[in-house]
């Protein structure tokens, strides 16, 4: 018997509904919801929690394989959390470039100036610089406030954007000669690459944080469809 089986099992035997099961777990009852019909695990936290108001054992609860499964669900679900938030710090830094001299003002003046001092240049391409960083800056805040959401498909689009923030921010600004801002901008790539190439961007895809049992019987769906 798998674990959703169980805790319908559990749950009925005492006579309660969703919703007053989890009012007595102190989680939603969506939650409930999605762990009865094996779309999903609950978290270790919340293992104990039924462990507790049942008077079962952990391990009557869930089989090894399941419990592998619940483990896999807390990284995700903990990478899908911090890592849209980290990156959405990081595309807060370019606000820097609006007053620390990084910027070269022109062959006539040798020391470099803030882009707010910038004036040896193009009125357009300074306009450029301003959108960017405004851009990404803008991408950044979004970001922060998405990633307290449980909106995985928002975060996801989210750091697209700020990945391509991030590039078209680099290549605009090497090409403009202003290896400084450039750098930063490469700077702010490359750490957020390496962020989401270790977590695995399907960790911020609905399917990856279902459970294994909602894959399985999606691809079973499949299968007969093909049929």
């Amino acid at each position: 018997m798998e674990f959703n089986e169980k805790l319908q099992e559990l749950r009925k035997g005492r006579s309660m509904t969703q919703e007053e099961l989890a009012e007595a777990l102190f989680v939603s009852r969506t939650a409930v919801s999605k762990w009865e019909s094996g779309r999903g695990y609950p978290g270790i936290d919340s293992l104990k929690a039924i462990s507790r108001f049942f008077s079962v054992s952990v391990d009557e609860l869930i089989c090894p394989e399941e419990m592998l499964s619940v483990a896999e669900n807390e990284k995700r679900s903990f990478l899908s959390r911090w890592i849209p938030f980290i990156c959405g710090t990081l595309d807060l830094l370019p606000v820097i470039l609006l007053f620390v001299p990084l910027f070269g003002n022109g062959a006539g003046t040798p020391s470099a100036v803030s882009l707010m001092a910038l004036d040896g240049i193009s009125g357009w391409i300074r306009t450029v610089f301003l959108v960017t960083i405004a851009l990404t800056v803008l991408n950044g805040l979004c970001g922060l406030i998405i990633s307290q959401l449980d909106r995985p498909v928002w975060n996801r689009h989210r750091l697209v954007t700020g990945i391509a923030l991030s590039v078209a921010g680099t290549a605009l600004f090497m090409i403009t000669r202003q290896p400084y801002a450039g750098i930063i901008y490469l700077s702010l790539l490359v750490v957020k690459g390496i962020l989401l190439i270790r977590a695995d961007v399907r960790s911020f895809t609905p399917a990856a944080q279902a459970g294994p049992g909602r894959r399985t019987k999606d691809a079973e769906t499949e299968t007969v469809q093909k049929l």
